[in-house]
């Protein structure tokens, strides 16, 4: 690694002007679901051209069939210096209900708190404007002190991702050989709290199902029929009841292969964090722990896959009372993936198991709803290892390792399609109200996510 503190310095000299500059993207209101911003989307995206340019990058708005991509590239000091793609996304959640904000949500400002604390306000300051701003002004900053960067940076920012990225997936596979790096660098993430920065090693997986379970050929009177005919209902419940057994582990067959035990290193960072099952319940009303036994809280959200029942239909639902037995009830259930298990593989032994349970008389009727494996980057890795020391140089606290209970799609599809891995690196905080009324970003995440990411530059460099 090099000498960074001057480029350091210089970031912290730009503050201001890199605050001018973030101000004026977060003025376009880039809505991307709503078709009357159609033109806003595509300001925003020039100018992020306009400014990538003057960067000394070779950017473009690509169009899509839906909002375009913008597209930009430079060359790094060292031919051999290591390849990254940089993504994040111009586009922003609409404003509504426009009377809870505090202010103009697309004419943002300084808001100073007290106790040296002060934040941005807008929308788009933490998703996704303000996050990718970090990483733009790190490279602006490194090449006004050293003229070249450390690291070969391919930039991919796009308009569609608060609106389900429509144009994502064919963009990258018409432009697979132009985009392909040796990993992807990922901003919409965030820290664990405002002084400790966290790496994002796993997306946990999904496969969504819906069953039907019908039996008679109508609703029948439960005192005609009640004790001799089939009831969906009954059999429904005794297939739910029975994906799980007494130690909360997931019944069905083969659904833990690829599933690896977090290393000890990893759970005892983990605990150092202080997130007890009772603390972390006890914000939702809750007190009383579910799941694997055995398991942290942390462990059993970031590491561990699950299956739960999202919806229950079937029989008389209205106001008041109806004897009845319904024809059909049905379910949806999603399983959260880790490691390697298999999609489809887990798909297929949920399907088998609910046809086990079926009596001869009835029938069940299966319907998809999406499927997507974990992503895991080894705990191990050189690039994790070395994004973990830079953030752990800028920041009061170590640095964590950490999962993510959800998915972000975009990861997935680098892995898929481009054959990358990502590392997640993000600068916001759980209270930044993103997608509400009156989102914030920290000015001090903003601050030190442009130092950081200067310091992640030079690092993945070395």
């Amino acid at each position: 690694m090099t000498d960074v503190s001057p480029v350091l310095d210089r970031a912290d000299q730009n503050l201001p002007s890199s605050l001018d500059n973030l101000f004026e993207l977060l003025r376009i209101p880039s809505i991307s679901t709503d078709p009357a911003y159609k033109p806003e989307c595509r300001k925003a995206a020039e100018w992020l051209v306009s400014y990538l340019t003057k960067l000394g990058f070779s950017a473009s708005v690509r169009d899509t069939p839906g909002h375009p991509m913008v597209v930009a590239h430079h060359e790094a000091a060292s031919a051999d210096a290591p390849h990254v793609l940089f993504y994040g996304h111009y586009d922003v959640q609409p404003v509504d209900p426009i009377e809870l904000w505090d202010s103009d949500p697309f004419a943002p400002a300084i808001k100073d708190l007290g106790n040296g604390r002060k934040i941005l306000t807008g929308r788009g300051t933490s998703d996704d404007k303000g996050q990718l701003m970090t990483f733009v002004e790190a490279v602006r900053a490194y090449k006004e002190v050293k003229g070249a960067l450390p690291v070969r940076v391919t930039i991919l920012f796009e308009g569609e991702e608060e609106s389900g990225s429509p144009s994502l997936k064919p963009f990258l596979e018409a432009n697979a050989a132009e985009l392909k790096a040796d990993y992807a660098l990922v901003c919409d993430t965030g820290m664990w709290d405002g002084d400790t920065p966290a790496i994002s090693a796993g997306l946990r997986g999904l496969v969504g199902e819906e069953i039907i379970v019908s039996a008679a050929d109508r609703d029948l009177h439960s005192g005609m029929f009640g004790g001799a005919a089939a009831n969906p209902i009954h059999i429904l419940s005794e297939i739910l009841a029975g994906l799980h057994d007494e130690t909360g582990r997931v019944t069905l067959d083969g659904f833990y292969d690829g599933v690896e035990e977090t290393p000890s290193n990893i759970k005892a960072s983990w605990e150092t964090l202080g997130m007890t099952t009772e603390k972390f319940l006890g914000e939702v009303g809750l007190s009383i722990p579910s799941g694997e036994k055995g398991r942290s809280v942390m462990e059993l959200i970031w590491a561990r896959p699950t299956a739960e029942v999202n919806g229950i239909t079937g029989g008389y639902t209205g106001a008041g009372f109806k004897t009845v037995i319904a024809a059909k009830a049905s379910a949806k259930i999603s399983f959260r993936l880790v490691g390697q298990q298999n999609p489809a593989a887990i798909r297929d032994s949920f399907r088998a198991y609910v046809r086990s349970k079926i009596p001869a008389d009835c029938s069940v009727e299966f319907l998809e709803h999406g499927a997507s494996p974990a992503i895991q980057l080894s705990y191990d890795s050189p690039v994790l290892t070395k994004a973990k020391n830079a953030l752990s140089s800028e920041w009061p606290k170590p640095a964590i390792v950490i999962g993510m209970g959800g998915s972000i799609p975009i990861v997935g599809d680098f892995q898929k399609m481009l054959g990358m891995e990502s590392l997640l690196v993000g600068f916001g905080l759980s209270d930044d109200r993103i997608h509400s009324p009156n989102e914030k970003y920290e000015l001090r995440s903003y601050h030190k996510g442009i130092r950081s990411w200067v310091r992640i530059l030079d690092a993945l460099a070395a």
